[in-house]
């Protein structure tokens, strides 16, 4: 009597395709040599084939299994730059998919990741990377791949550990003037593997020695010191900061700054005086205007010239002189015409000119009268 093993052998291929979860499964034979055999298939947490062999009572069963594509389920606070600071522990848990079971690797830069340096722990589901210490050699990007035969995913977690930055590199006194100081340094040579937000700047009496911070939290590169005691004499030290504190040491200027009883001169520079003399220019024209007869009617312009200029409205080219029917008005530059109640006989071409003694400017529009 055959055994289910022994038939199976003659089996060159057999390969199942499920069309859709709702669908029941169907089955696809290929080259498939069991004569008088029957398949069943059973819908489960897993795919279950059994080939009952002609006269078996109790037919043999193989279990199978599908194939899940991996899947990297990389956590939104690991999709940008993770930083921590030197000395704190890192604990990455990245969680993944697939079946069977993935293969994981992790690497740093294209290099294998030491174990010494670098704990890393796989599970079924997730993988997890732990730094009991950290330090900035361990900053990079580390890049982990989950592989399920050749399925593929991969993602990328860049890590960045900060330290506390180095003080400038020279801090210099450029200029003394009054009771002012100017100062100029450079940035650290080590930023501490993060940008640097800002400088502390303090000042000491040469005879006391004691510091005074003058200013926090300072972007720039160069500062004046001001409001110095007359008759003293001052050092001065700057400290870098980043997001984990203030540098450790500070850089001091090499040179005192006396600031000087008497026989300070202070240096006046010479301005020239700008020329604000300008002609007359129309910054908003006259618009053409619709008005119904009875209701009064203003025309507006504005011009901007210097020494004031000299404002003439005109109707058809005839300047408007005591006419009790128009008002006129200039307030800062804007120019009104006001027609009381007027008829279809006002209505024609309005010319508003400005004059000054170093020239003249004009702008016109018609006025049409409805009524």
């Amino acid at each position: 009597m055959k055994t289910f093993q022994d038939s199976f052998l003659y089996a060159c291929w057999c390969s199942i395709h499920f069309f859709g979860a709702s669908d029941p499964p169907k089955v696809h034979l290929e080259s498939l040599n069991l004569p008088d055999n029957t398949v069943t298939v059973v819908a489960g947490n897993k795919l279950r084939l059994e080939v009952p062999i002609s006269g078996e009572p109790a037919p043999r069963v193989w279990y199978g299994h599908f194939t899940e594509p991996p899947k990297i389920r990389v956590p939104r606070h690991l999709k940008q730059t993770y930083t921590r600071k030197v000395g704190e522990a890192v604990n990455l848990v990245v969680p993944f998919q697939g079946k069977p079971r993935p293969k994981v690797t992790w690497m740093k830069e294209g290099q294998a990741i030491e174990p010494s340096h670098v704990s890393i722990r796989n599970t079924d589901c997730d993988s997890i990377i732990f730094i009991r210490k950290a330090e900035r050699t361990h900053s990079g990007k580390y890049d982990m791949t989950v592989q399920v035969e050749n399925h593929v995913d991969s993602a990328i977690i860049d890590i960045q550990i900060v330290d506390l930055p180095g003080p400038p590199q020279s801090v210099t006194i450029e200029d003394i003037w009054g009771r002012n100081v100017a100062l100029v340094w450079t940035p650290p040579k080590d930023n501490g593997n993060a940008p640097i937000t800002g400088y502390t700047i303090q000042k000491a009496d040469k005879k006391t020695m004691e510091w005074y911070t003058c200013i926090e939290h300072y972007h720039r590169t160069c500062i004046t010191i001001t409001d110095l005691v007359v008759g003293n004499e001052y050092y001065f030290r700057i400290f870098s900061e980043n997001m984990c504190g203030l540098s450790e040491n500070a850089t001091q200027t090499k040179k005192s700054a006396l600031i000087a009883k008497e026989g300070t001169i202070v240096k006046i520079p010479e301005y020239s005086d700008h020329d604000f003399k300008e002609p007359p220019k129309f910054t908003q024209p006259l618009i053409n205007t619709f008005a119904i007869a009875g209701y009064n009617a203003t025309l507006n312009c504005s011009v901007r010239a210097n020494p004031r200029p000299k404002v003439i409205w005109m109707k058809n080219k005839i300047a408007i002189i005591d006419d009790p029917r128009y008002r006129m008005f200039s307030n800062q530059g804007v120019c009104t015409l006001e027609i009381r109640k007027p008829s279809p006989y006002d209505g024609g071409l309005y010319t508003c000119k400005a004059v000054n003694d170093l020239g003249e400017a004009q702008v016109d529009c018609k006025l049409e009268i409805k009524g």
